[in-house]
């Protein structure tokens, strides 16, 4: 009868640790998801001042149109790429970070054609909406250290015992941040 206690009492030990640590690793998978959706958020605003910048820019200057072209169909397929958050794999993550590092280079060279338009500078517009521009992109970079620090946390956790233990019962599996995209040490190169 003792033993028959002792080993009941392992059993209910073993199974509140696996209660814990099932329930952490719940709440940090929604963490990430949520991390994953500011990402989303901040990459649809930058979308959102995209066609606004561009009407300022027609409006305001006369230069090569295949700069705003780039920027538009840029933006076009950066849109069209949604990632689900519980399929936070490498493989979709490259893809959704390739179509927005696209965007981002088209944006660069439309800011940097600007500053051959003295006039499109002093438009207060396109001020206000490269100064929201840049804002947004600082936003972007915050969210994805975020999304990053969240997926470290939970694959830290899924990956620690005697969490791992949990996590391959339950079928938690680890999900893919961002990297620096090939060459990011690069400058981009602007040509007209």
């Amino acid at each position: 009868m003792k033993n028959l206690l002792i080993i009941l009492g392992i059993v209910v030990v073993i199974c509140l640790v696996g209660s814990c640590s099932y329930n952490g690793m719940v709440t940090k998978d929604e963490a990430v998801k949520a991390k994953w959706g500011t990402v989303q958020s901040s990459y649809q605003r930058r979308s959102d001042l995209i066609p606004n910048l561009v009407a300022t820019v027609k409006g305001a200057a006369n230069f090569e149109k295949s700069t705003l072209v780039d920027v538009t169909e840029a933006r076009a397929k950066a849109t069209s790429i949604q990632v689900d958050a519980s399929k936070l794999n490498p493989e979709t993550i490259q893809k959704y970070q390739a179509a927005q590092g696209q965007l981002s280079q088209a944006l660069g060279r439309l800011l940097v054609a600007s500053e051959n338009y003295p006039q499109l500078k002093s438009n207060e517009n396109f001020t206000a909406l490269q100064t929201q521009l840049e804002g947004t992109e600082n936003r972007i970079n915050v969210a994805r250290n975020d999304f990053n620090a969240a997926v470290q946390d939970y694959n830290t956790t899924i990956r620690s015992f005697p969490a791992v233990i949990t996590a391959k019962i339950f079928g938690f599996s680890e999900k893919a941040g961002f990297a620096a995209e090939a060459n990011a040490q690069n400058a981009p190169k602007v040509q007209f």
